[in-house]
């Protein structure tokens, strides 16, 4: 299977083949490249195409369904000054431009992203603290998320996802000797996180913070965190988000509502979204009602091209919609894992650890905003990635997955014996 729409740097030790048929030319060639003369080397794609493919595959298929889920959103009072086909173009723009930018981002070597990663999560502090100055953050829905530079906006937020892997691999990496004692290994990874988690809450943007948490444990665990401190952290971080939901009126009402959706005052109330989420995925049976006739989309279903994207999915394509694309992101995670179990397995500590990151990052956030549509989680704001409408989350999915697809091409340039 060829890609010859992406250009990709080619392997080192890939050497020219030989243009002389002389004996002593082709020995010399083999012997330069550590290869016994009369065995032909064995081919080795120079990156990972079954994994640009389902990316892509699932931006593209996002596309589609972004538009089914958004055209009707023109006969609302709120949008009535956007076009049908307002939010596909956008989203189309968005992902071409998150391709052109993971292209960029695979030819940077992991060096440089080792080199960089304290300055890019404190450059992403300082754009989290700009969101909530007056005047330069911008707010949605009762929530300051988004830094407006006129021609798109940023959501800081989405920028931390990313940066929090590379920064947690990188300290991970430089304490390794003292990871197993709390002041000098886990304690100051725990204050940065909880600065993180502070300016988070402030937004407010809950979603963002849980799988910030998910994304710098896991590493930290994966990176031989004594196992005592990881448990205690692990206990009082519970312990904080269950203080945070009971003390805030709003939250805690939101927790009873999706403990009981279809009670007289939630089902119209604060279940309101979750409710018609479960009545578009029961509409939907097995092979839905077809492409572009969900009735949920028509105003029942607030966010529908955003958050609760897979309940469109899951009214129009049934079952067997849902079940490929949990089955993509699957397969996404699970070649994350083992493209860092390989660079872990040739000492490379640090990219391993990101590409087990980026893992974490794709799987928790699949699996909360999966778990929100089918009301198996309360309510929460989070995209579905690669799919869901807008903009940063789709561009720092693709540079995050363009790091993933960097990462296994070094391993294999190690393998074949070459330099990174």
């Amino acid at each position: 299977m060829k890609f010859p729409s992406l250009s990709f740097p080619r392997l080192a030790g890939n050497a020219k083949k030989a243009s002389s048929t002389s004996t002593g030319s082709s020995a010399r060639t083999s012997s330069a490249n550590g290869i016994t003369p009369g065995v032909q080397r064995s081919r080795m794609m120079e990156y990972d195409q079954p994994l640009v493919w389902v990316v892509v595959l699932l931006m593209l298929f996002g596309l589609v369904m972004v538009y089914s889920a958004s055209i009707a959103l023109p006969d609302s009072p709120k949008y009535s000054n956007y076009s049908s086909s307002n939010f596909v173009i956008k989203q189309a723009i968005f992902i071409c431009v998150s391709i052109v930018a993971g292209m960029f981002t695979f030819r940077i070597p992991l060096s440089t992203w080792q080199r960089w990663a304290p300055y890019l999560f404190v450059g992403t502090l300082i754009l989290l603290v700009m969101v909530l100055v007056p005047g330069l953050g911008k707010g949605v829905n009762g929530s300051k998320r988004w830094l407006s530079f006129k021609v798109f906006n940023l959501q800081p937020s989405e920028l931390m996802k990313l940066f929090i892997v590379l920064y947690a691999a990188n300290y991970t990496v430089r304490k390794q000797e003292v990871m197993h004692k709390l002041t000098k290994g886990f304690l100051p990874m725990t204050v940065a996180v909880g600065f993180v988690g502070l300016l988070l809450m402030l937004e407010p943007d809950l979603g963002a913070l849980g799988v910030i948490a998910c994304i710098a444990m896991g590493i930290l665990f994966l990176g031989g965190i004594n196992g005592v401190w990881f448990g205690g952290i692990t206990a009082l971080l519970a312990a904080i988000f269950s203080g945070v939901i009971w003390l805030s009126p709003w939250r805690r009402e939101r927790i009873f509502a999706y403990l009981n959706p279809w009670g007289e005052e939630n089902a119209l109330g604060k279940s309101y979204q979750l409710t018609h989420s479960l009545i578009a995925f029961g509409r939907g049976e097995i092979f839905g009602v077809g492409l572009g006739a969900s009735v949920e989309k028509l105003h029942y279903l607030p966010e529908a091209h955003t958050d609760f994207l897979l309940a469109v999915i899951g009214e129009e394509l049934g079952f067997a919609g849902v079940l490929v694309v949990v089955m993509m992101f699957y397969w996404i995670v699970k070649r994350a894992f083992e493209i860092g179990r390989q660079a872990i397995a040739m000492d490379q500590i640090f990219a391993g650890l990101v590409a087990k990151g980026i893992g974490i990052w794709i799987g928790v956030q699949t699996f909360i905003n999966m778990g929100v549509n089918l009301g198996l989680l309360p309510t929460k704001g989070l995209t579905l990635p690669l799919m869901s409408y807008g903009g940063s989350g789709v561009l720092i999915n693709c540079i995050g997955l363009a790091i993933l697809l960097r990462i296994d091409y070094e391993n294999r340039v190690l393998m074949r014996g070459g330099r990174q």
